[in-house]
């Protein structure tokens, strides 16, 4: 026990040792932190280019090669989720790439910090020999940095690199509810009518922005897709993936053995997560031939409400695909003027295929951005929150295609008209588009 001759010199001491704790406590928790760093980013370490300022080209092209031909970058995130760290979306070769480092642009001093990089190849990489990649480093504690190159080495010439603007660097409020991810548009994509039937459904069920992923398409398609830009509805990115790559339409290598699958299809999905993430509540990754149609609900907001409701803690909302086959129609809706428009009529399309029970039915996804890390096509491969294979009853994946089950007969095929729910306003909405379009 302490005895003070006056009562001001107990409540002196008091404090101090109030303070010591409080220091003590403070130093504990950022020893803490910085041993949570160190185990997700085990290598990071400064160096320190000498006499080097902010310099280096702009990147202008949505993917850009580096020397070393063998990786690629999308674009760079700012990322607060598990530390202050620069979350570059590329591709690279996953045996080849071993090491890579960020060269931040420091403001205000203009000075140039660099820093290794972790490089997470995404696990869903189906054999082929490139494949998305998170190439994740430290940002400076004394900056915060508006640019970073990447390079092999941490030494060079930084007029040499390509500079990358670090997006979502500002936190954002949501400017729309639903933003949908289409990727990759390629093949000289010319199914018009199905598109403009599917963007008009998106729109009718709550979407307000369709990015696209473009390789490139017909000359009708790039008309009917300029007139989404100019409403305000798509964003186009530009998606010249086979100009750096061999590039397959098919998803696994064993299929059809080139450099990378699909297109880039996981990478351009990542890319658009992060894209969004800030300025979309929910971000649906799906195809322009599939639309998440609600059974239960009149739209997608009343439905994931409910389905936030019911299921709380859960960000991640997989929605079972059904097959309705387009070469099995119906008279119904057989519309005159759109005969002349390259594409599939949906509203013709009212019956699907039955599941088999040996076969796993694929899920496209509604997910919250800011919760989810890496997500592949069917599923999210890394995440926050929880995920939920939604009921076929509330909702489902509706899918116009060439059938899986081409020998059923119509018969064996279930005759499902929820899409005529939508018929008039689909109709009329789809008449105006294609009467400034095309008719």
């Amino acid at each position: 026990m302490i005895h003070c001759g006056k009562k001001y010199i107990c409540a002196v001491i008091t404090c101090i040792f109030m303070f010591a704790s409080i220091l003590i406590c403070f130093w504990g928790d950022l020893q803490l932190q910085n041993n949570i760093t160190r185990k997700i980013f085990p290598e990071a370490r400064k160096f320190s280019p000498e006499n080097q300022l902010c310099r280096g080209k702009p990147a202008e092209n949505a993917i850009t090669a580096l020397k070393d031909n063998r990786t690629f970058i999308i674009s760079p995130y700012f990322d607060d989720r598990e530390g202050k760290v620069t979350r570059v979306i590329g591709i690279v070769h996953h045996e080849d790439v071993k090491e890579l480092y960020c060269w931040f642009c420091c403001q205000p001093s203009g000075n140039i910090y660099v820093s290794k990089a972790k490089i997470d190849v995404h696990s869903d990489r189906f054999g082929f020999p490139y494949g998305t990649a998170d190439i994740v480093c430290l940002e400076p504690k004394t900056c915060n940095p508006t640019h970073v190159s990447i390079n092999q080495s941490p030494h060079g010439n930084i007029d040499q690199l390509p500079r990358f603007e670090i997006k979502n660097r500002k936190a954002e409020t949501f400017s729309v509810d639903f933003t949908v991810c289409i990727s990759a548009m390629f093949g000289n994509y010319n199914n018009v009518l199905q598109f403009i039937q599917s963007v008009e459904m998106y729109k009718i069920l709550g979407v307000q922005k369709v990015v696209i992923y473009k390789n490139n398409c017909s000359h009708l398609m790039e008309k009917v897709l300029k007139f989404y830009v100019e409403e305000g509805t798509a964003e186009i990115i530009p998606w010249p993936i086979n100009s750096h790559l061999n590039v397959s339409s098919k998803w696994h290598f064993s299929m059809d053995a080139k450099d990378i699958g699909y297109y880039g299809q996981i990478t351009a999905l990542n890319d658009c997560l992060y894209r969004n993430m800030q300025r979309s509540k929910f971000v649906v990754l799906t195809d322009a031939d599939e639309i998440i149609l609600p059974l239960k609900h009149p739209d997608w907001k009343t439905m994931m409400s409910s389905l936030q409701q019911q299921n709380p803690g859960t960000d991640i909302f997989l929605f079972e695909n059904h097959i309705f086959p387009e070469t099995v129609s119906t008279h119904m809706f057989n519309i005159s003027s759109w005969n002349s428009v390259p594409g599939v009529n949906i509203l013709q399309h009212v019956y699907r295929e039955p599941d088999r029970k040996e076969v796993f039915n694929p899920r496209k996804m509604i997910i919250d951005p800011r919760k989810v890390i890496q997500t592949s096509v069917h599923s999210v491969l890394r995440a926050y929150g929880k995920s939920v294979n939604v009921p076929m009853d509330v909702a489902l994946v509706y899918h116009c295609r060439v059938p899986l089950q081409a020998d059923l007969p119509r018969e064996s095929l279930i005759r499902d008209t929820t899409l005529w729910r939508y018929n008039s306003s689909l109709i009329t909405n789809v008449n105006k588009v294609l009467h400034q379009t095309i008719l």
